[in-house]
């Protein structure tokens, strides 16, 4: 064990105490949030606009204020790009990460204040090191340094005072420079505005560098290990980086890419760790190895309530503190931040595993879901059913998304077409496509009934993209890198349509 792994293990010990506790004072927690975000806001425009002063107890909370959009709160956050000072958070805020969470041209702007930077986003990874080396005692992790892919920051069009960027970049930027000593490549490389250049500066700065752990999109950190392979001729990860042992991923789902990975890094010295980050906050750890569920981070400053999947688009959605949600259930992210978010849909959606500690499954978008013909079908349903037959087929999925078919021919009113590049394609993809319409109908009892005698939806479909087509999408669509994603299911064929047309295309 090295010195720097040992002295960090030591100092994390009196956190762990406190996390293990956890369930012993999550309503204690919240309440604490709850409280420490109303007093400090409430002399802000916002805090006077719902009379923050006078709120006592959640009850009055959940009626005074509605939940929120971004499109909502864009004046408030204008007025703070425009250097207004106590809008939605005390004092002037200098940062901004820019979010669209799929892949359309409208951009988000997310406040980062300083405090969302302490108590959020930066205590985030240090818990992350703090359960990973409580689990793997023989870690050696401050042997070598850490790469985290990320994106870029810019002067805002509106302001040049304040800066705009990929959230990863606005925490680059800002970490302490102790940090520098355990990361590479140099911060003028990884905050790289141009994708493509970056990336060749990255794979040059560090294929010869010492690397023990990686951070980043699963989708995005593929294409830089592959990048490293064809720089270094090496067959596999461990020839380039032998001391690599964790992959802290986030996100977007890791289980398309899990096989590739283990294929690329073959080391049972490996380890990968969920995390749920996002521009707004980070919410989430898994703590266990054993457990794909993620803990729920409950003082981070961020107060979390929850509305239930189905009621969503009602007049008026009733959502539920943590402490009144249930096992099971799908339910919409709702968040309060120091980041000056107020009754947030953050647009995810989740479903609890277990309460005491609170732990959750990300299980998709709430506008990414595919409810066509009744089928409610969710990102995570869709995830677990490719694994499956991923597993079953020795099939590698790279890339996919998938949206309904209508008007087909037969008494079904049409199915669903998926559109999927391998990295190692199925030997019979008719198989494939039977397996993974059999999965889904064992993972969604409401595809399941909708297929039954095909009274609604006929068997998927599944169409074979071109090595790169999803890559080519994303340049064309400049949102190359970052955070970006590509939106795994949609209601209406929008995107779906444009991947098809450049399919037809040669690769860029």
């Amino acid at each position: 064990m090295s010195f720097f792994t040992n002295s960090a293990r030591l100092f994390f010990c009196p956190r762990l105490r406190q996390m293990e506790r956890f369930d012993q004072r999550i309503d204690a927690l919240q309440q604490q949030q709850f409280h420490y975000l109303l007093q400090t806001a409430s002399h802000t425009v916002w805090g006077a606009q719902y009379e923050f002063a006078h709120i006592k107890d959640y009850q009055t909370f959940s009626q005074r204020i509605p939940l929120q959009t971004y499109d909502d709160l864009r004046p408030y956050i204008h007025r703070m790009i425009n250097g207004e000072a106590d809008i939605l958070w005390p004092g002037v805020t200098r940062w901004f990460a820019k979010s669209s969470g799929t892949t359309n041209d409208k951009s988000k702007f997310i406040p980062v204040t300083n405090e969302i930077l302490r108590r959020c986003h930066y205590q985030g990874p240090k818990d992350i090191v703090a359960f990973y080396l409580r689990n793997y005692p023989n870690s050696r992790l401050f042997e070598g340094k850490g790469l985290i892919l990320g994106g870029s920051h810019s002067p805002s069009p509106l302001n040049h005072h304040v800066h705009q960027g990929d959230l990863s970049a606005v925490l680059l930027q800002n970490l302490h420079p102790l940090v520098e000593l355990f990361r590479v490549p140099r911060k003028r490389i990884i905050l790289m505005n141009e994708w493509e250049s970056k990336l060749q500066a990255i794979v040059k700065a560090t294929a010869q560098a010492n690397v023990s752990n990686l951070s980043g999109v699963p989708s995005w950190m593929l294409t830089l290990i592959k990048a490293i392979l064809d720089y270094t001729g090496k067959r596999t990860l461990t020839e380039v980086w032998p001391n690599l042992e964790l992959f802290i991923h986030g996100g977007i789902s890791f289980e398309p890419y899990r096989a590739c990975y283990q294929q690329l890094i073959p080391s049972s010295a490996m380890h990968y760790m969920e995390c749920y980050n996002a521009s707004e906050g980070f919410f989430g750890i898994q703590d266990d190895p054993s457990d794909p569920a993620l803990l729920l981070m409950p003082d981070y400053g961020v107060f979390y309530e929850f509305v239930p999947l189905e009621e969503l688009d009602a007049p008026h959605p009733q959502a539920v503190p943590l402490e009144g949600v249930e096992v099971g259930r799908n339910y919409a992210l709702v968040i309060s931040t120091p980041g000056g978010l107020w009754r947030y849909l953050i647009g995810d959606t989740v479903r609890f595993t277990s309460l005491r500690p609170p732990k959750l499954l990300i299980t998709g978008r709430t506008k990414h879901y595919i409810n066509a013909f009744g089928e409610e079908l969710m990102v995570g349903n869709a995830e677990k059913a490719l694994a499956l037959t991923c597993q079953e087929t020795g099939a590698v999925v790279r890339e996919y998304t998938a949206a309904p078919l209508f008007e087909l021919t037969g008494k079904a009113e049409g199915c669903h077409q998926w559109l999927i590049e391998f990295e190692r394609q199925p030997q019979d993809l008719a198989l494939f496509a039977k397996r993974l319409d059999s999965y889904l109908q064992q993972v969604n009892s409401d595809y399941e009934a909708k297929r039954y005698k095909e009274i609604s939806l006929a068997p998927l479909q599944v169409v074979v993209a071109r090595e790169g087509l999803f890559y080519d999408w994303m340049k064309h669509k400049g949102k190359l890198g970052g955070q970006h994603k590509v939106p795994r299911l949609s209601n209406d064929r929008s995107q779906l349509d444009e991947l098809l047309a450049l399919n037809q295309l040669p690769s860029a």
